[in-house]
């Protein structure tokens, strides 16, 4: 085993799952991008069918926080955008369509193609930097012998996309998105799957995440520790309040050979 230090505390472990949102990947940098496309291009289309336009604002719709010239800056941690599941994401999306005068049906064909729409053009510019600190911590983790594993709110396909365009792929040896389990976090599923996956007990991993569903997920399955990531300022560090140890950057991590 190897022995993991955060904030404080220390533990034995053989593995470590990553949430990939805000935890690998700048939350504002790819998720700010791909919100604001597909919120433009819906509201769009409901004005090319003269209907009335949606009537909350982005920051109410997702849970995020935008500057005057709509660049994202922050986001709720508790909020849809942070936790939600892409499915859950365009539900959202479609009750306001249905809102507009759109037949929910035709409310839920519209959000996924706005979506698609979104994908495309998230794709063609790769919108996606990792936070500081991550890449040096994953190649640590390796050094120390860790399985390493990803379980995010995310499509399984997509999140494998973004691991590339980040250079992380050959870090990890499972990557779990909400399509492989029954129910997303905060229930213990995609953590156990993970788990069954790499070979090993719950038990033996450590999770490591933005949000509170992150921890809520590590404590229901068993996990060896759950460490929050509350951001460069601290915000968000409230919120974690199932969290075994918050930090605000990797550097307040590391790892080394020798664990109990």
């Amino acid at each position: 085993m190897a022995l993991l230090r955060a904030a404080g505390a220390e533990v034995p472990i053989q593995a470590i799952l990553f949430d990939k949102d805000g935890t690998l990947l700048d939350f504002a940098y790819t998720w700010g991008n791909w919100s604001g496309q597909l919120l433009s291009r819906f509201s769009q289309e409901l004005e090319a069918r003269k209907l009335r336009p949606i009537e909350v604002d982005a920051d109410s719709l997702w849970g995020t926080r935008r500057s005057a010239d709509g660049t994202m800056t922050d986001y709720d941690r508790n909020g849809p955008l942070a936790m939600g599941t892409v499915g859950e994401l365009l539900a959202v999306l479609a009750w306001q369509g249905y809102r507009s005068g759109l037949s929910w049906a035709d409310a839920k064909v519209l959000a996924r193609a706005c979506a698609s729409h979104a994908n495309d053009r998230l794709a063609q510019t790769r919108a996606c930097k990792p936070l500081e600190g991550a890449a040096a911590f994953l190649a640590q983790c390796r050094r120390a012998g860790l399985a390493l594993g990803v379980v995010t709110a995310d499509e399984t396909e997509t999140a494998l996309e973004h691991l590339d365009w980040l250079g992380f792929g050959h870090y990890f040896d499972v990557c779990i998105g909400a399509d492989q389990a029954e129910r997303g976090k905060p229930f213990p599923d995609m953590m156990e799957l993970a788990c069954r996956k790499l070979g090993l007990p719950c038990s033996g991993a450590a999770v490591i995440g933005d949000t509170n569903g992150d921890m809520r997920m590590a404590k229901a399955a068993g996990a060896a520790l759950a460490v929050g990531i509350a951001g460069p300022d601290g915000a968000g560090a409230e919120l974690l309040t199932d969290a075994d140890a918050v930090i605000v950057s990797y550097g307040e991590l590391s790892v080394s050979e020798g664990g109990l």
